[in-house]
């Protein structure tokens, strides 16, 4: 088999939230990641349910239409607003239920083990890993929110770490 084959890989980060879902796909080898698709999904008003479930097939959608080998999601990062963390963990779970059903490797990454992956530095800020993205990989030129910038940053920890 050739080794070029053997190497590359296609991969989704996620950046779970429940008014705002970052999400990229990359593939190639972590030595020369190649950008597919990235967006920051702005979840519909509704009831929790219906936004849960928004959440769900969104990843579904994603899943189906980019065929991953495996899947990265950032954890959660517990701020001083309980309310907001608890939204994102239900959100985290829709995300993780429908990366079950879809049959998806998943690795997590905490907030640092990203930012490490990326920046070298584990307590980097937002805007060295929104500054160090585009130098790692080649980026369409569009706005981009941190969700979306924190979604490449997963799926490009992702490529370096999984075995998938």
């Amino acid at each position: 088999m050739d080794k070029k084959l053997q190497t590359a890989r296609r991969v989704i980060g996620i950046d779970p939230g429940f008014d705002r879902l970052g999400i990229a796909v990359i593939e190639g080898d972590p030595s020369k990641p190649q950008y597919v698709w990235s967006d920051c999904v702005q979840i519909p008003k509704g009831t929790p349910s219906e936004r849960l479930a928004a959440v769900y097939n969104t990843i579904l959608r994603v899943v189906e239409t980019h065929s991953p080998s495996s899947c990265g999601i950032e954890g959660l990062f517990f701020s001083t607003n309980k309310k907001t963390a608890l939204a994102v963990a239900e959100a985290r779970g829709a995300v993780l239920s429908a990366l079950g059903n879809a049959h998806l490797p998943l690795i997590e990454f905490s907030p640092a083990q990203v930012k490490l992956a990326v920046t070298g530095y584990g307590k980097a800020d937002k805007k060295a890993l929104s500054a160090m993205v585009p130098r790692l990989i080649s980026l369409p030129i569009k706005k981009r929110l941190d969700d979306e910038f924190d979604a490449i940053a997963v799926a490009l920890a992702c490529l370096s770490t999984s075995p998938y």
